[in-house]
């Protein structure tokens, strides 16, 4: 026992004792080819700051060689010494005698960007240290109102944050390589089915316009309670991944070839009424039969049939309500990385909640929201789904057709979605309408349900890569289903 206590002893001591990494030669060696030729700072200066350096007195000469160069002025050692403290103790050397030596053991102008790198790597590693302190030293003494879970996608956060900004890649890139990416899609839309550049939705008419769910795009979809959006929006991303089909790389990884992972975010419907109304959609059996128990033994059968098949689609359901912008961030991103997504979808934007206090400017936690959304497509280079609610103004209106200035609390909304989408059916509007039977405007009603029964209208009021226009689609009440419209011109030739 007193040989493991001591043991213990001597391992704490050599932790105490370990220095952080670090490469004093590395960060002279590059401030030394600064001063000699001010070119050396541009090829760093995209991705090296002045708080990546080991040593404070690197810290500051880099600082101010920065902000002399950045002004138009040469920093060299006669121009930075001015700026540092004469006493400034260098292990025995004053500030001219080590900038000078600096200048004079410097390094070529060419390797400046690789001890760039070793500094900025050696940073990134000091900061993983720090994170896992502060992991260790919270998870000890936590405050009583922290859950573990909190602190756990506290760490997921600055961990993911880091690994963004420990990345060289970024800035501009030439107009070439933008442009074989660009006919890089096109070659893909070409050959894939329906030829189109983004996810297929599974409503032809739809893709048609869109050319699919387009990766980085914020989508909204919006519309007023009862029209069905939340529907739309399941079967959307059901249609996504039912179809989803992947090739193994020659490095191992799975490419989605078609289809894709879907992530559903899901903060007024719990996990299982969304699985029931997608039951209830592929087994054409209504939900509430299906809620009821209502059903015979043959449509059981069925029913369990169904519901194997579906076990195998990629479909990700969370169900946490109430969750902040920042929370479901870190789980988009711990999705993508363990299992793959193609495709998140947001069911709604107004039960999500912004990083300002309860009371703030609802506005500007909206505004909050919609820039993180698209922030987020853009990182994980999906299309998001969003779903959103319009204000009562529609009812006030003769044509209840929603509009762009019907979205409801933020003109945020508009301005961060590429795509804004409306689900509008006349159908329950004119079935609230409804006349005494056998009068003349019973009639009338009739003809004007039969016109618009089983019809819906998906609206595409902004698009930024498209057109905007009206898509008509077939939309089945009792099964929540939307599908494609048979056109009259395209129905098959009838025998009298």
């Amino acid at each position: 026992m007193a040989y493991a206590e001591s043991t213990s002893r001597a391992l704490v001591e050599v932790e105490t004792y370990r220095q952080a990494p670090h490469n004093i030669e590395a960060e002279q060696a590059l401030l030394g080819a600064l001063l000699v030729n001010n070119e050396a700072f541009y090829r760093v200066s995209d991705f090296l700051e002045a708080g990546h350096f080991f040593e404070n007195v690197h810290q500051k000469i880099f600082e101010i060689a920065a902000t002399l160069i950045r002004s138009g002025k040469i920093a060299t050692p006669v121009t930075l010494k001015t700026f540092l403290p004469a006493d400034t103790d260098l292990g025995g050397m004053t500030v001219s005698q080590y900038l000078a030596r600096l200048a004079a053991e410097a390094t070529s102008v060419i390797n400046a960007e690789d001890y760039g790198r070793t500094i900025y790597d050696l940073a990134i590693r000091r900061t993983l240290i720090l994170i896992g302190e502060d992991m260790v030293n919270i998870a000890y003494d936590a405050p009583v109102d922290m859950a573990p879970r909190s602190q756990i996608e506290d760490a997921e956060r600055r961990l993911y944050e880091l690994a963004e900004q420990g990345r060289y890649d970024g800035g501009f890139q030439s107009f070439s390589n933008a442009l074989v990416t660009a006919v890089d899609m096109a070659a893909n839309a070409y050959k894939r089915d329906g030829s189109l550049s983004g996810l297929a939705t599974g409503l032809s008419d739809l893709d048609r316009m869109m050319g699919g769910l387009q990766a980085s795009d914020l989508l909204v979809l919006a519309g007023r309670p009862g029209m069905g959006k939340t529907a739309l929006a399941t079967n959307l991303a059901f249609n996504v991944a039912k179809a989803y089909r992947a090739e193994q790389e020659p490095d191992g990884r799975m490419k989605t070839v078609d289809g894709g992972q879907v992530g559903f975010f899901s903060l007024e419907m719990s996990a299982e009424q969304l699985a029931t109304r997608i039951l209830a959609e592929q087994s054409g059996i209504p939900s509430y039969k299906i809620r009821r128990g209502d059903i015979t033994e043959q449509e059981f059968g069925h029913l369990a049939e169904v519901a194997r098949q579906l076990q195998t689609i990629p479909f990700y359901i969370d169900e946490t309500g109430g969750i902040s912008i920042s929370q479901l961030t870190a789980r988009a991103r711990r999705l993508k990385r363990q299992r793959g997504l193609d495709l998140l979808v947001v069911d709604y934007i107004q039960l999500l909640s912004g990083s300002a206090k309860k009371g703030d400017n609802r506005v500007q936690e909206i505004t909050e929201i919609t820039t993180g959304l698209k922030a987020l497509a853009k990182e994980l280079n999906v299309p998001i789904i969003a779903l959103s609610q319009l204000s009562r103004q529609v009812e006030n209106r003769d044509d209840k057709r929603p509009q762009l200035s019907d979205l409801r609390e933020s003109g945020s909304i508009e301005q961060d979605a590429d795509v804004v989408i409306f689900v509008f059916r006349e159908e329950y509007y004119i079935k609230g309408k409804k006349p005494r039977e056998g009068t003349p405007e019973f009639l009338t009603w009739m003809a004007e349900m039969e016109r618009a029964a089983g019809k819906a209208e998906v609206i595409i009021g902004k698009q930024r890569h498209g057109p905007t226009g009206t898509v008509e689609v077939a939309f089945e009440a009792e099964v929540t289903r939307f599908s494609n419209l048979a056109q009259s011109d395209h129905l098959p030739e009838r025998f009298e």
